[in-house]
């Protein structure tokens, strides 16, 4: 189970680390926790797994991705979330050193 949540943390943010520009990535990084915290709390309510010979069930797994999510989230600014969340249609304004 700990591989696992190691595995769906730590492949998303080296996907994310290649594929998005360094200003969105702690944003995409928050949304992507928060989405499989959301999932892991679904499958937790629908399985009803009590416990494992290690004593972390899924219910910890979804507090451990909504944790690191709310890290992530503090880390970024406000307008790289903005950024993230403007429509990607359109041109995009001259980066700022």
């Amino acid at each position: 189970m700990l591989t696992l949540f190691s595995l769906l943390t730590a492949l998303p943010a080296v996907l994310a680390l290649h594929l998005l520009e360094p200003e969105l990535v702690l944003p995409a990084f928050s949304v992507l926790l928060f989405v499989e915290a959301a999932f892991t709390v679904i499958a937790a309510r629908l399985l009803h797994v009590t416990g494992h010979a290690e004593g972390i069930t899924l219910w910890d797994l979804a507090g451990g991705f909504t944790l690191i999510g709310c890290a992530a989230a503090m880390f970024g600014e406000p307008d790289q979330a903005a950024l993230f969340l403007m429509e990607q249609d359109g041109p995009r304004p001259a980066s700022r050193p």
